[in-house]
């Protein structure tokens, strides 16, 4: 019997930011998944002074505190490390500090145990969690949207993506943190932005870089220095300004997000036929703004596509995300020895030819 027609039960430990997770993911023999438990322990206190996630600190975090967020994911599974199949852990992207914190509790675990280890890639995980809630096949078309990376990707099984548009500068998250930050929002400033959007009116003219574009790549830079000139031009701001500011940035993204989004959409079809399943997956932090996701429903029911978004909880950076893709490679048989390492970069698609100012977020 193969390992893909047994039931399998994973533990999952994230610690590639500042969030320290554990959680129990079981793969039954048909494939269909269920989350056992899924414990988070944020830090947002420990980083709110400092107006971003401070590495060292975050590191020290997560020696502090993953031991007992792994206790607490088993007692909630109700389950003993004897009943656990294999481990699996984020070894990259991320923070290096954290994600070494993770690795080698991870290994210790599996070695002490005689378990196997799994070292998974974090975009990875986001990129298959609609497998984990919804059940979904082969292929979809990805959007990842998140604090470092603004992607779109094509995958065609678990481990091979090709990606077909990256940022050329700042990623989503980072755009939304970086414009609270320079209204004096308080952190974590895309909540922040997305609350007082509601309250504002998108009356303020903005640019919708790369509209129209070819290849499907994102430019955000450019709104976000526009966002701070049209503050320094209303200053000093009353809180209805801000508010409109908000709301003004929040409809261009969601602008700019549905023009790539279609390009990436044409591309997809191109890539697989017009027969191909339509479905279309967005991943990632700013997966949880509510507007983006009318925006992409819209795009959706316009195109033909079936939108997959994953419920809030599992948006942001969580264990239950890394024992699914832990459990996708480890059903194919695939599993890690005791030398994998962590690593900062870790791109999806290795060889996608680079994107012109991209960088390292490529």
């Amino acid at each position: 019997m193969t390992k893909s027609a047994k039931e399998l039960t994973v533990l999952g430990i994230e610690t590639s930011c500042d969030e320290t997770a554990a959680a129990v993911v079981r793969r039954k023999a048909d494939g269909r998944a269920e989350i056992l438990s899924n414990v988070v322990r944020a830090q947002l206190d420990l980083h709110r002074r400092y107006g971003g996630v401070v590495p060292e600190i975050a590191a020290r975090a997560h020696v502090e505190l993953l031991d007992a967020a792994i206790q607490q994911a088993l007692d909630d599974a109700g389950l003993t490390l004897d009943e656990i199949n294999a481990v699996a852990a984020t070894a990259g992207p991320g923070l290096i500090g954290g994600l070494i914190v993770g690795v080698v509790t991870g290994k210790s675990i599996a070695l002490a145990r005689g378990l196997p280890f799994i070292a998974v890639n974090h975009l990875e995980a986001h990129a298959l969690t609609a497998r984990l809630t919804d059940g979904i096949g082969f292929p979809y078309l990805l959007l990842l949207v998140s604090g470092g990376h603004t992607q779109l990707l094509a995958v065609e099984d678990v481990g091979r993506y090709r990606r077909l548009g990256t940022t050329l500068d700042d990623a989503l998250g980072e755009a939304f943190d970086k414009t609270a930050k320079l209204l004096g929002l308080p952190y974590p400033g895309g909540p922040e932005v997305e609350k007082l959007a509601r309250e504002g009116e998108a009356n303020i003219p903005l640019p919708r870089p790369m509209l129209g574009r070819e290849e499907p790549h994102f430019s955000l830079a450019g709104l976000k220095t526009a966002v701070r000139q049209a503050a320094q031009q209303r200053a000093p701001l009353s809180d209805q300004t801000v508010a409109d500011l908000c709301a003004s940035f929040q409809e261009a993204v969601a602008e700019i997000v549905e023009d790539r989004t279609a390009r990436g959409m044409a591309l997809y079809l191109e890539r697989f036929g017009e027969d191909a399943p339509r479905q279309l997956v967005v991943a990632g932090g700013v997966a949880a703004n509510q507007r983006l996701r009318e925006a992409l429903d819209g795009l959706c029911q316009r195109k033909g596509f079936t939108l997959h978004a994953p419920p809030l909880s599992l948006c942001s950076d969580n264990g239950a995300m890394i024992a699914w893709a832990g459990l996708e490679h480890f059903a194919k048989g695939e599993s890690d020895g005791m030398d994998a390492e962590a690593c900062a970069r870790w791109p999806l698609d290795p060889e996608a030819p680079p994107a012109i100012g991209a960088g390292v977020k490529a």
